[in-house]
């Protein structure tokens, strides 16, 4: 399969099954948007008649010669989809409370639908050993503590890194910690902690003042725009701007989220994720098909603000668009995605395990504990969820960007599994686009090509 497209001047194409990005002139762009619809028969003939007999040689001729290379409507890549049972990263919930209350939180304003609560400490190393003895030879695992709010729970957070390093060193394995967190409770004391361990941190904030404020409120309605963006930048400062990224999320009220992207970088942010809330559709604040194309504008909008900072010296990694072209995903993650419910799992305070963070409190989701393993007929349908036996992924060029879309995102949605949530997956398709447009731009100027 080849896609082709064009975006802001450069005409494109991407081999879908090797992943090898062209960028193109007139004819060839021409020729290849020919030869890439089943019902064209004569395309050689409509590339002469246009174009030439000299540049239909020469195009043709490149073509045979990518082709030959497996760059070029290359062949069905074989990809095993069984499962080697390896656990591989744990979402620890140390905390079912928050201290904000978010219009938009899938968490139940972050007791997930149950009673507000911490995680014991004995329960947070159990965690820790659940995933050091189901890992397997796998050497590197990873931990992202998450609620509600984990920091709520810090003591109990700083005794599971260390106890986590000492198990880890131990068995001869490296655990890489993460927590993901509103940043409002980032005090000096915690923000030190975080340093000198070198954990990784995903910080919330939505954008503008405005728009922040206007789902992350208080418990008490009050605004939470200022503590958390002051809290942010400490944060940041204090790791040299390293090993962070700063998350936002945006809804219908903000549809225009470029000028929140920009509102973070005016703030001195350049790790930088924005996501679409993914809401049920009775919700005032829920995106909507007939908010595609206002959405897809902002998206490569975005993309051509980044670039002309960039060419200017200030490179800013939006998440979306970083796409690895040459070291990326291995085959089976590319069509399997973040391998929730199978190389990745959830545990909730009382150490019962979810598929991921966002099924955690649903009962027909639970997987076992922390204490007594894996119920592994309760994972059965998380096993080969992927791309292969997703009909509607079949015809998608953006499939190996993102394994089959969301389980989490196509339950809320469609109650279906095998169903991805379609408005998330055009959105998804838009940021593809646009990653691929800006590596090529990367690419061109390298070679000095623009």
């Amino acid at each position: 399969m080849v896609y082709t497209y064009e975006m802001h001047g450069l005409k494109l194409a991407l081999d879908v099954e090797s992943g090898a990005l062209h960028v193109l002139d007139e004819p060839s762009y021409a020729a290849l948007q020919l030869l890439a619809s089943a019902e064209c028969k004569d395309a050689e003939k409509q590339i002469l008649e246009k174009f030439g007999e000299q540049s239909t040689k020469q195009v043709f001729s490149e073509i045979s010669e990518l082709q030959k290379k497996g760059l070029l409507f290359s062949g069905k890549m074989p990809i095993s989809s069984i499962s080697d049972g390896v656990v591989k990263a744990l979402c620890i919930h140390l905390a079912h409370d928050c201290n904000l209350r978010c219009g938009y939180c899938f968490a139940g304003s972050g007791n997930y639908g149950g009673v507000r609560g911490l995680m014991p400490l004995y329960t947070a190393k159990r965690s820790v050993d659940f995933l050091l003895e189901n890992s397997g030879k796998r050497r590197h695992c990873e931990i992202d503590f998450f609620g509600g709010e984990p920091l709520l729970n810090f003591d109990v957070l700083r005794e599971t890194v260390a106890y986590g390093k000492k198990r880890a060193e131990e068995l001869d394995k490296v655990l890489k910690f993460t927590v993901t967190t509103n940043a409002l409770a980032l005090t000096e004391k915690v923000r030190d902690y975080l340093n000198s361990e070198q954990i990784s941190v995903v910080l919330s904030l939505d954008g503008r003042r405005d728009v922040h404020d206007r789902m992350r409120r208080l418990p008490g309605g009050g605004p939470s725009y200022d503590a958390v963006l002051s809290n942010c930048k400490e944060m940041v400062a204090g790791r040299n701007g390293e090993n962070y990224y700063l998350r936002g999320t945006y809804t219908r009220h903000n549809r225009d989220f470029t000028e929140d992207v920009l509102s973070m970088l005016d703030e001195g942010f350049d790790q930088i994720s924005l996501e679409p809330a993914v809401l049920t559709p009775d919700k005032q604040e829920s995106l909507r098909e007939e908010d595609l194309q206002e959405l897809f504008a902002q998206y490569e909008r975005l993309v051509d603000v980044l670039w002309q900072r960039e060419l200017n010296g200030k490179r800013a990694n939006f998440f979306h668009f970083e796409l690895d072209l040459k070291h990326g995903p291995c085959a089976k993650k590319r069509v399997s995605g973040c391998g929730a419910g199978e190389a990745y799992l959830a545990v909730a305070p009382d150490g019962r395990l979810y598929p991921c963070h966002q099924f955690v409190g649903e009962e027909d989701f639970y997987a076992g504990h922390v204490s007594s393993g894996i119920i592994k007929d309760r994972l059965n349908r998380f096993y080969g969820l992927d791309t292969e036996n997703k009909t509607v992924c079949g015809s998608c060029f953006a499939r190996f960007f993102c394994g089959g879309g969301c389980h989490a995102s196509a339950w809320i949605i469609n109650h279906d599994l095998l169903e991805p949530y379609s408005l998330g997956c055009a959105l998804h398709r838009k940021r593809v686009e646009c990653g691929l447009y800006l590596q090529a731009r990367r690419m061109l100027h390298q070679l000095g090509s623009e």
